[in-house]
């Protein structure tokens, strides 16, 4: 099996690298469902890591995956300039406001990044119709989507996923993301038969900040603690992939 680690940072791709991932999906703000990062982040990445793949996302900003010409463009111009560092892959994803896929705006990204592999990510789980979805993303040449089966869950997704699986034979890579851990892995891998598996794994680490005024914050009401991290495990990838090799016979 195949194990893709969402990660926010250059310290995330080394720690899934060390705990046997096999690439990572580089993001920014996930908290609005990752976003496309820095190029001073994916430039660094590459320059950092040694043995795993490195997609990155491009999606301009978070809410709804119905993005103007202005967004499409500058969407364009971010995965030339990701394309240039050496990455080996990028994930998208776009949609018609009536829930189908956005095929002109995936050619246009795709067209930026020849030769990489192409993941569609989740906003296939907000497609109307997911097998005309599927065929569709078949049809333009993306190498494999990210689902959770339309629901919040793989695992509450995998009756649909498993159906997906089937549809897609050997044409895509149909890969079960959101809520995917090692604890329900096997009954994931049971239902769906999937290869490729998309999860994040995270710990909290105290800010390095001494002085601390506990008095503003930079975010809105709903917000982060300002001295606190969300970092990625290394422990928690190592266990996830164990967890894997376990399912598929490895010592």
């Amino acid at each position: 099996m195949i194990y893709e680690v969402c990660i926010d940072s250059v310290a995330g791709a080394l720690a899934a690298e060390a705990g046997g991932a096999h690439r990572v999906e580089l993001c920014s703000a996930l908290f609005d469902g990752g976003l496309t990062p820095t190029l001073g982040t994916v430039e660094r990445t590459m320059e950092r890591v040694t043995s795993i793949r490195v997609h990155p996302i491009i999606r301009a900003r978070g809410g709804d995956f119905v993005f103007g010409a202005d967004e499409l463009a500058a969407m364009r111009r971010d995965t030339e300039l990701i394309a240039g560092t050496g990455v080996h892959g990028i994930v998208i994803g776009a949609l018609t406001p009536g829930g189908d896929v956005d095929v002109d705006a995936c050619r246009t990204l795709m067209e930026a990044a020849p030769g990489l592999s192409v993941t569609f990510h989740r906003a296939f789980d907000m497609a109307r119709d997911p097998f005309a979805a599927l065929e569709t993303l078949i049809d333009i040449g993306v190498d494999r989507v990210l689902t959770s089966g339309q629901e919040s869950l793989a695992l509450e997704g995998a009756p649909l996923i498993a159906e997906l699986v089937r549809a897609a034979g050997e044409r895509v890579i149909v890969m079960p993301g959101a809520g995917v851990t090692a604890r329900n892995l096997d009954r994931i891998h049971a239902e769906t038969g999937a290869a490729e598996y998309h999860f994040g794994v995270w710990e909290t680490a105290e800010s390095p900040m001494v002085h601390r005024n506990p008095y503003p914050f930079m975010g809105g009401e709903l917000r982060r603690p300002e001295f606190s991290r969300d970092i990625t495990s290394g422990v928690g990838v190592a266990d996830f992939v164990a967890a894997g090799e376990r399912i598929a016979g490895r010592p």
